[in-house]
This record gives structure tokens, C-alpha cells and sequence, in this order.
């Protein structure tokens, strides 16, 4: 474990033998909380936030997701004449 400083843009390099042990890798992601006055960082298992953001579908985003269903469902009650 080695020691690192915030930067200016309070950005937070860490030791490459943590990178290594947990093999981290650009682009990585991570859950920063306090516990008991300590700042825990958790890497997010790519595949927790697939499963999580895969409800909006690959390649399109919650409001296009979202436009989607409300003009299928338009559809629907013109269908229906309601």
C-alpha cells in the first residue's frame, strides 16, 4: 500500500500496487462512502451496474427510454379509443 495527496481538482491518484492487486483498470468505477469517519472506496463490479442500467436498453438512454413507452402506450389507446 503505498500513500497519495489530492490534487488541486481534489482528484486522487492511486499506488500502482493496488492497481495491480485489485486490477483496476481505466474506466473503472467506484462507490466512495464514510464509515466511522473513514472514506471507503468499493470498485463496482462491471456487471452489478450492466444489470442495473440494463432496464434502458443498449444504446439508448432513460429518456429515450422513457419516450418510447409513452408513445407505445399512446398507441395503444388510440387502438383502443379510450
Amino acid at each position: 500500500m503505498g500513500i497519495t495527496k489530492v490534487t488541486r481538482n481534489f482528484q486522487v491518484t492511486l499506488p500502482k500496487d493496488v492497481r495491480e492487486m485489485e486490477k483496476i483498470n481505466i474506466g473503472d468505477k467506484f462507490i466512495v462512502t464514510i464509515e466511522d469517519d473513514e472514506i471507503i472506496m468499493k470498485k463496482i463490479k462491471s456487471e452489478i451496474l450492466d444489470r442495473s442500467f440494463g432496464v434502458w436498453g443498449k444504446g439508448s438512454s432513460g429518456v429515450e427510454f422513457t419516450r418510447k413507452i409513452r408513445d407505445e402506450a399512446e398507441e395503444r389507446e388510440k387502438r383502443l379509443g379510450i
